[in-house]
């Protein structure tokens, strides 16, 4: 179960200032702003729920999804996902979701694919039977096989996709966080 209550995340950005004796003013000292990333957002989803979280750019979904990812603290409210606290739980609380950021990459970039998802067997101690038999899923679902040995800084942006869904998902997670997961696929 997910439950956020009064979520907000609050970040303070620099202001810069035009023209040559503004950018020396920068220099010397800095002005800031608070940009409201998330304003006291509060939901719940219940187990077995399929949710999308929709709303025009800037309206602080990333956000959302960082924070309840556990990539990032808020600035005030509550978040439990399945009894943890995502940023105060790490090591415990990733073994229990999977994430794609469709920005970044869980993959190592110098690293042919399959390379990678052995990696991740690991780091989640994915018992041998099955990760194989999540592999050979995910290998057929997302067509994985014309590019598995292939270094990730080579694949397309699709290709990198589908690979990320895989390792987002070959540990069995209890959630899923996709943010903008369908981004360059082909």
């Amino acid at each position: 179960m997910i439950q956020v209550r009064n979520l907000a995340k609050h970040f303070q950005v620099g202001q810069h200032r035009e023209g040559l004796l503004g950018s020396l003013r920068n220099l010397a000292s800095r002005q800031y702003k608070t940009v409201r990333a998330v304003d006291n957002i509060s939901f719940e989803v219940q187990k077995g729920e399929l949710v999308g979280y929709l709303g025009p750019n800037g309206a602080g979904k990333s956000t959302t999804i960082k924070i309840l990812s556990g990539l990032l603290t808020p600035t005030s409210g509550e978040v439990r996902i399945n009894g943890l606290i995502p940023w105060q739980e790490r090591e415990r609380y990733v073994h229990t979701i999977g994430a794609v950021f469709g920005q970044r990459t869980t993959l190592w970039w110098d690293l042919p694919v399959i390379d990678s998802l052995k990696l991740l067997q690991h780091i989640y101690r994915i018992p041998g039977a099955r990760f194989q038999k999540n592999l050979a899923d995910f290998r057929a679902l997302l067509e994985l096989d014309p590019f598995l040995n292939t270094p990730v800084r080579a694949l397309s942006l699709g290709q990198r996709m589908r690979a990320d869904i895989c390792a987002a998902m070959l540990h069995d997670p209890d959630i899923l966080f996709l943010d903008e997961p369908t981004i360059g696929l082909d």
